[in-house]
C-alpha cells in the first residue's frame, strides 16, 4: 500500500506540473522571460527547436504512461478485494452524484461538471492571455493594414492555439488499452463522451480559426495566401486540407446522423489518419511535440489492436435463443483475465472486412477460465446478417477480435446491495456482474451485495435472455449463497405467449481450424508490464532517431545552405520516426509474446458439453429441454414476471432497503436518464449511480 500511495503521489505531482505548463504557456512571463532561457539550454543540435516542448509537454505524460503500467501490474497482482475493507467516503459519493441529466450531454456528475468548468476556464485564460500579449506587440503583416484588421488576424490565430489545447487531451479517451485512464477509474468506453466533447470544442475553435483567416485575407486582398505552401513557415494549404477532412468527420458524428447512418459515420471517422497527417504538416514539429503524448499512446494502442486482430480467433460454439439473440463462445487462454462489464470488439470478414462492433463479455474468467462469451441481439443490419449466417448450414466462422477492454477492478462489490435496471439487450452487462457475484459468494471470507435485477422486455420471447444468467454448467447450488431477486416486465403482452415458450434453444458446434487460436492478451499475460516496455522503449527509440536525424542529417544541411530546413519536411520526419519507433518496439515485443504463448499453449476444451463425433450428424444440436418464458428452473424461485406493465422505477428505488445501494442502468436513453434523475433527487443519500457507461 505504501508503494501504491507513493506512485500515486508521483503521478499527481507530474500531472499537475504538466498542467501548470499549459497554464503558464500563454502568459507574458513564459514568452518573454522563460522561453529564451529554456531555448538556450534545451534547443540543441540534436533536437533543434523541439527540445523545450519535448521536455515540458511530451516527457511528463509519457513518463506517467510508462510508470502507470508498473503500478497497474502490481495492483493486478495484489488484488484481494473485500467489500468490508472499502472505506466509504460521503464526500466522494457527492462528487460522483449525477448533477446534470440532459441531451446531448447525457448524464454528467458533479465531478465531471467541475472538471469541465476548469477546462473551459483554462481555454478562456489561455485565449485572453494570448490576446493580451499579442495586442501589446501587434505586428502588421501587410503595408497599409489597419490596426483592427491586425487584431482580427491575431484573434483568428489564437483561436487555433487554444484548439491545440483540446488536441492535447483528445486522444487519451479513445486509447482502449490505456494505462492512464485506469489511474482515475475510467475505461475507454466510459470516457468516450469526453472525446466527443473535446472533438466538438476543438472543431468550433478550428472552424473559427479557418473562417477568421479567410475573412482576414479577403479584407486585406490576400486571397492568394490560401494557395501558399511555405517552405520555412506554416503551410496554409495543409491546414485547409486538414479542416476539410475534419469537417467531414464532424458533420457525420452528430447523434442524428450517427444513429441513422452509422456506417457513414464509421467509415468517415477513419479520415482521422489524413486529418492528423495534414494537421501536423500545418502546425509543424514544435507544436506537434505539445500534443504528441495523446497521439503517441493512441498509435501504440491502435497498432497493438491491429496485431491482435490479425489472428483468427477460435470460435467453439454459438447458441441461438428464440428471441433472436446469439451467444458466441470463444476459446481463450487461461492467462487472459478481465473484469465484469468488459467489452470485446469483433469482426466477421464474411459479413464485412472493415466493420468492428463492440459487445459486452458475459462470461466470467473465474468461473470459466477457458471460455469467453459475448451476446449479440439481432437488431441492426450487421447483426441480422450474422444471425442469418449462423442459422444456415455453417460449420466454421472466421472471427477476429480486439480486446477485451474494461475496468481494472470489480468496484461494484463495495456496496451493500445492487439494483440493476435494464431494458432489452441492456441486460447483457449485468450477466457478467451476476456471475462474478456468484463466484465471490462461494468464498466464506467475502461479503457480497444483495442483488435486485429489474429488466424490461418487449415480448415474452426476450425472457429467454435470462437463461444466460448462469453459465452452461450452472446449477441452483451455485446461487444459493447470494441474495438474488429478479423482477421481469413484459411491456407489449398482457399474458404469456405459449408459442414462444415452445421454441427451442439451438447450439451450433463449429469444426476446429488449425489457423484459429484461442483469444489471448495482445502482449501476453503480464500485459501491463509489456505495455510499459513498449511505451518506454518506443519513446526512447523515437528520441534517439530524432537526435540522430537532426544532428547528422538536418543540421549539416542547414549549415551548408545557411537556411532553415524545410518546415514541412521536419514535420514529416517527426511523424515517420514516431511511426517507425512504435512499429519496431510493438512488433518485436508482440512477436516475442506470441512465441512464448505458442510454446505454452495446450489444447483447451471450452465447454463440458460433449461434442458430436459422428461426421454425418447434423450441425445443429437442440438441448434436451425447452426454454420456458422465464429463466431456467434454478432461477424460477428468484424470478417474478409482470405482463403488460412497465417498472415504476421511482417507487422501486424508493423502497430499496439499506444505506448504501449501488444503482446500475443499461438500456434506452430515456430509461438511463430517468434512473439518473432519481439518483440525483432526495433519495441520493442512499442511492449511488455507478459511473459505468455501456453505450459506445
Amino acid at each position: 500500500m505504501g508503494m501504491e500511495t507513493a506512485l500515486r503521489m508521483i503521478f499527481l505531482v507530474v500531472f499537475l506540473g504538466w498542467l501548470m505548463v499549459w497554464v503558464l504557456l500563454p502568459t507574458k512571463t513564459y514568452k518573454q522571460a522563460w522561453t529564451p532561457k529554456l531555448n538556450t539550454k534545451l534547443n540543441s543540435t540534436y533536437f533543434g527547436e523541439q527540445g523545450t516542448n519535448l521536455l515540458l509537454f511530451t516527457f511528463p505524460m509519457m513518463f506517467i504512461a510508462s510508470l502507470s503500467c508498473v503500478y497497474l501490474h502490481f495492483q493486478k497482482k495484489s488484488k484481494n478485494f473485500n467489500s468490508k475493507s472499502v472505506v466509504k467516503s460521503h464526500s466522494l459519493a457527492f462528487w460522483r452524484r449525477p448533477l446534470l441529466v440532459m441531451a446531448p450531454l447525457g448524464i454528467v456528475t458533479t465531478m465531471e461538471l467541475a472538471f469541465a468548468a476548469m477546462f473551459i476556464a483554462l481555454l478562456i485564460w489561455s485565449l485572453s492571455n494570448y490576446l493580451y500579449v499579442s495586442f501589446g506587440h501587434l505586428h502588421m503583416h501587410k503595408a497599409g493594414e489597419k490596426v483592427w484588421q491586425a487584431k482580427f488576424r491575431s484573434v483568428s490565430l489564437r483561436l487555433g492555439y487554444v484548439g491545440n489545447i483540446c488536441w492535447a487531451f483528445l486522444f487519451f479517451p479513445v486509447s482502449r488499452g490505456s494505462s492512464i485512464l485506469p489511474l482515475v477509474g475510467l475505461t475507454s468506453e466510459s470516457s468516450i463522451k469526453y472525446h466527443i466533447w473535446l472533438g466538438h470544442l476543438s472543431m468550433i475553435l478550428f472552424a473559427s480559426h479557418t473562417i477568421g483567416f479567410i475573412i482576414y485575407w479577403a479584407m486585406t486582398n490576400q486571397m492568394a495566401e490560401m494557395l501558399e505552401w511555405s517552405k520555412d513557415w506554416v503551410p496554409n494549404v495543409a491546414g485547409e486540407i486538414a479542416i476539410v477532412f475534419a469537417m467531414a468527420m464532424w458533420i457525420t458524428s452528430f447523434p442524428r446522423v450517427r444513429r441513422k447512418m452509422f456506417e457513414v459515420f464509421f467509415y468517415t471517422h477513419h479520415l482521422y489518419v489524413l486529418y492528423i497527417f495534414f494537421y501536423v504538416l500545418h502546425v509543424g514539429p514544435a507544436y506537434f511535440c505539445m500534443i504528441l503524448p495523446g497521439i503517441f499512446l493512441f498509435l501504440v494502442d491502435r497498432f497493438l489492436r491491429f496485431l491482435q486482430s490479425r489472428r483468427s480467433s477460435e470460435l467453439v460454439s454459438a447458441r441461438l435463443l428464440p428471441c433472436g439473440t446469439v451467444e458466441l463462445n470463444f476459446s481463450k487462454t487461461p492467462g487472459l483475465t478481465y473484469n465484469p462489464t468488459s467489452m470485446l470488439f469483433i469482426n466477421v470478414p464474411s459479413i464485412s472486412k472493415l466493420q468492428w462492433h463492440p459487445f459486452t463479455v458475459t462470461s466470467n474468467c473465474n468461473m470459466e477460465p477457458d471460455k469467453l462469451s459475448i451476446v449479440i441481439k439481432r437488431e441492426g443490419r450487421w447483426s441480422q446478417k450474422l444471425y442469418h449466417e449462423l442459422s444456415s448450414s455453417v460449420d466454421h466462422l472466421k472471427v477476429s477480435v480486439e480486446g477485451p477492454y474494461g475496468p481494472t477492478s470489480s468496484h461494484f462489490l463495495r456496496h451493500e446491495s445492487l439494483v440493476m435496471v435494464s431494458g432489452g439487450s441492456g441486460i447483457t452487462p449485468f450477466i457478467s456482474i451476476i456471475r462474478e457475484i456468484i463466484f465471490q459468494s462461494q468464498s466464506a471470507n467475502l461479503d457480497v451485495p444483495r442483488v435486485q435485477l429489474i429488466c424490461a422486455f418487449k415480448d415474452s420471447a426476450d425472457l429467454t435472455m435470462l437463461d444466460l444468467l448462469l453459465p452452461i454448467s450452472g446449477t441452483h447450488t451455485q446461487i444459493s449463497k447470494m441474495q438474488l431477486q429478479i423482477e421481469a416486465y413484459v411491456t407489449r403482452e398482457n399474458e404469456q405467449s405459449f408459442t414462444d415458450s415452445q421454441k427451442l434453444l439451438q447450439t451450433i458446434w463449429f469444426k476446429p481450424d488449425p489457423s484459429d487460436s484461442p483469444i489471448s492478451p495482445a502482449v501476453g499475460p503480464n500485459n501491463w508490464l509489456w505495455l510499459g516496455v513498449i511505451i518506454s522503449s518506443s519513446f526512447v527509440m523515437f528520441l534517439l532517431f530524432l537526435g540522430i536525424v537532426t544532428r547528422y542529417y538536418i543540421f549539416p544541411i542547414e549549415q551548408k545552405t545557411n537556411e532553415s530546413y524545410n518546415f514541412s519536411s521536419r514535420a514529416l520526419w517527426d511523424m515517420f520516426l514516431v511511426c517507425t519507433s512504435i512499429f519496431i518496439a510493438s512488433s518485436a515485443i508482440f512477436l516475442w509474446c506470441k512465441k512464448q504463448n505458442s510454446m505454452e499453449l495446450k489444447p483447451i476444451q471450452n465447454l463440458e458439453v460433449p461434442t458430436p463425433t459422428s461426421p454425418g450428424s447434423s450441425k445443429f444440436y437442440v438441448t434436451d429441454r425447452e426454454l420456458e418464458s422465464h429463466p431456467q428452473q434454478s432461477l424460477v424461485q428468484a424470478t417474478k414476471v409482470h405482463f403488460g406493465a412497465r417498472p415504476d422505477l421511482e417507487k422501486i428505488l424508493a423502497e430499496c432497503k439499506g444505506s448504501d445501494i449501488g444503482v446500475l442502468v443499461c438500456g434506452p436513453r430515456k430509461m438511463r436518464h430517468e434512473v439518473a434523475k432519481i439518483c440525483s433527487s432526495g433519495l441520493a443519500d442512499k442511492l449511488h449511480l455507478e459511473s459505468i457507461s455501456f453505450n459506445w
